[in-house]
């Protein structure tokens, strides 16, 4: 009888791929199954439409009678596509998305049905949801947690469902979400932006934090992933020996996409559409089986919802064609991991990106003070920044096959280093005459207004300016992008208020012109963060000791890395930007540093079950044999059978060793879980589970893929890695 691994693989090759035929333009189909301007416009009164953009685009509060015409509205809306139930759609700090249906359908008090939505169950709703992590804010016997609609991210539907994207609070007004954090994020950045963009153009009255993410995946077909045990148990592959041919030849990047995997992009660029979401670009990735997808850039907080949701969408559709989405950093041993590169720029409601140089000098100026202002920014709170990118999956990826390592640093390219070491040297004080007329021209009126993008010049770089925007390469595949934003946000517009304040004070007490002062500013800011910037190779020794020698942290685990959330610099900034009080930080902290202890410990259990329960049996069965095999040969050669049995005999024996490895192995990785469960203190607990349970996964499945070399491939039960990456 074949094993189960066999059977996948015959499974898989007999598929017969679901054909996709696109029969609308894209055009067509986008926002359909969104409340946006153009449904809102032909279900809304003019007063209620009023109110709902008045909020999208200047935060307005919607006035409580004006609710109930707009739940009307969009319930109207929603039946006349056949939707049936609602729910307040919400991103709970699992990192996954929540939701709760209800049913439009009512009964009244004389027994009639009627379908009935009103302004109070669209503006707020108490799920309770008491089992999501609060990190001690809320109690699950007492405490209730409510939803809170947000009128900036659109109403959306999916299948028979009107999704309305909500906040998640507790009952004292603590934020239980990323979404609550993000949106006062962004409106710091707003007010701290427009302020200093009017230096420039006094017409600037609103700035948007824009984001464009690429989202990174693997796809496996769902009979080999159902094959492994750890695939569907922690999303990644915990053994498995490297395959022969993996990426080094580099054939599976930006090649022919495989007309499966096709179908799937088709089926799932379609859903996108009809949900509003503009995704633009998909290609093959370096790794066997590993695929890209990008958007057009949106504002951050509608991207960052886009992006949680195209992850559910991805699952679904993957569904359809028999794929198994895989969003884990590190699913492959020996092939590239997936990011999720976060794309992040500023952009005025009067149509300029902050940091797009311009074809004037004043308009580079004007660059320069935001792209200066990002750098500080970053240099100031780089431990902080590392902190937002860290969890347990994401450790497997940092450092290694082209993904930034664990050190945050920022790359800008050869020619913006020159810009900032020519502004670097101006003299200190006022500006000359002669000063102002060699910056004016020579240094910031040479900046090229379209420049090449650096992204391909330096792949290690954490954090890299390509042209236009800064690329956060650090974040994972698997992350929810609120978290980062929020830190990138939040610790921007603490850099672009100081840089007001000192500029204002120049002005004010040195009665400097407000171009001078800028630059005085501005260079000092130069010389302030000259640390963070480096354009070499992130992978190599050197860097780590020159990144020493600049005082730099490098974090290389989630549980050292998150301590920056709650130390007194952090908590004090996000309290004076009035991001997250103290409690709020420190909840996050501990559900964070518990997740990471949580996922350490499923995969250790996992690995021990594979290894004891598939592994070692399958290893002695095959030994059975070899010993079978020898007995014969000492019947029929007698006394010569060991020199004709020598090889057999040498496999008999490693195969022993390895075995005696791996049990060996998993009863001190057991006993070490063991005593970690044991300590009541939850940072305790995730340094045992990173320090002591941990280290045992690298030397059990070194065993484990040895004996995988060695057993008879018709007896191996795991669906290896030629098969997993390369069977289409």
């Amino acid at each position: 009888m074949p094993t189960l691994r066999f059977r996948a693989i015959s499974e898989t090759l007999n598929r017969k791929p679901l054909c996709i035929e696109e029969k609308e333009r894209r055009s067509s189909l986008f926002g359909q199954n969104v409340f946006n301007e153009n449904a809102m416009r032909q279900y809304l009164t003019k007063e209620a439409f009023t109110a709902v953009m008045d909020a999208m685009e200047f935060g307005s509060k919607i006035p409580r009678n004006l609710a109930d015409h707009i739940s009307t509205g969009m319930k109207e809306w929603a039946i006349s596509k056949n939707v049936t139930h609602y729910t307040h759609w919400f991103q709970p700090l699992t990192g996954a998305t929540a939701e709760k249906h209800d049913a439009f359908f009512e009964t009244t008090s004389n027994g009639l049905a009627i379908e009935k939505f009103g302004g109070g169950q669209l503006v707020q709703q108490e799920p309770d949801a008491s089992s999501f992590p609060s990190g001690g804010i809320r109690n699950t016997f007492e405490a209730r947690g409510y939803t809170a609609w947000d009128p900036t991210s659109p109403a959306f539907i999916i299948g028979p469902t009107l999704c309305i994207p909500t906040v998640f609070v507790s009952y004292t007004g603590e934020a239980l979400d990323y979404k609550t954090p993000l949106l006062r994020a962004l409106n710091a950045v707003d007010e701290a932006a427009t302020a200093v963009a009017k230096y420039f153009d006094k017409n600037v009255t609103k700035v948007n934090a824009t984001l464009g993410w690429e989202q990174e995946y693997f796809l496996v077909d769902s009979a080999l992933a159902a094959s492994r045990p750890d695939i569907l148990s922690t999303g990644r592959t915990l053994l498995g020996h490297t395959s022969a041919k993996g990426q080094q030849l580099e054939d599976h990047y930006f090649g022919s996409i495989p007309s499966r995997v096709l179908n799937y992009m088709r089926d799932l660029e379609r859903e996108c559409m009809l949900l509003g979401i503009p995704v633009k670009t998909r290609h093959n990735e370096v790794a066997p089986n590993q695929f890209e997808l990008a958007p057009i850039f949106e504002e951050t907080n509608l991207a960052v919802d886009h992006n949680s949701l195209l992850m559910d969408v991805m699952a679904k559709v993957a569904e359809r064609h028999n794929f198994v989405v895989l969003f884990h950093e590190k699913p492959f041993k020996g092939v590239n991991g997936s990011g999720k590169h976060n794309n992040w720029s500023l952009a005025t409601n009067t149509g300029v990106n902050l940091l797009g140089p311009g074809s004037t000098p004043m308009s580079n100026l004007q660059f320069l003070t935001f792209f200066i202002n990002t750098i500080k920014a970053v240099n100031e709170y780089e431990e902080l920044i590392r902190a937002s990118i860290a969890s347990a999956s994401n450790d497997h990826r940092l450092g290694a096959n082209e993904a930034p390592p664990a050190i945050i640093s920022v790359f800008i390219g050869e020619q913006l280093t020159k810009v900032l070491d020519d502004l670097e040297n101006v003299t200190k004080g006022k500006l000359s005459p002669e000063e102002k007329t060699d910056l004016k021209l020579n240094v910031v009126g040479k900046i090229p207004e379209i420049l090449l993008d650096n992204t391909d010049r330096n792949r290690t770089s954490p954090f890299a300016f390509t042209g236009n925007k800064f690329e956060f390469r650090a974040v994972g595949s698997k992350a929810n992008c609120a978290n980062p934003m929020t830190v990138l946000n939040t610790i921007v517009a603490k850099q672009l208020m100081e840089f007001k304040l000192a500029v204002d004070a120049l002005i004010a007490d040195k009665k400097m012109k407000k171009d001078d002062a800028i630059f005085n500013v501005l260079r000092e800011y130069i010389k302030d963060s000259k640390r963070i910037r480096f354009e070499g190779d992130g992978y190599g020794e050197a860097w780590e000791l020159e990144a020493k020698k600049r005082k730099l942290s490098n974090h290389k685990t989630t549980p050292e890395a998150l301590k920056a959330k709650i130390s007194k610099k952090t908590i004090a900034l996000f309290e004076e930007m009035g991001i997250m009080n103290k409690i709020e930080c420190e909840a996050r902290y501990e559900i964070e540093v518990d997740e990471y202890t949580k996922r350490i410990q499923i995969e250790s259990r996992v690995l021990a079950d594979i290894a004891r329960n598939h592994v070692i049996p399958t290893a002695i069965k095959y030994q059975s044999v070899l010993v079978n095999n020898v007995k014969g040969l000492k019947e029929i050669y007698g006394t010569e059978f060991k020199k004709m049995a020598k090889q057999q005999m040498e496999i008999i024996e490693a195969i022993s060793h390895h075995i005696e490895f791996i049990n060996q192995g998993v009863t001190e990785m057991t006993d070490e879980r063991r005593i970690a469960n044991n300590l009541t203190n939850f940072e305790k607990a995730a340094d045992a589970y990173c320090n002591k349970v941990k280290p045992y996964f690298d030397s059990i499945r070194y065993h484990c893929d040895k004996l995988e070399l060695l057993v008879d491939n018709e007896l191996w039960t795991l669906t290896k890695y030629r098969e997993l990456l390369f069977t289409k």
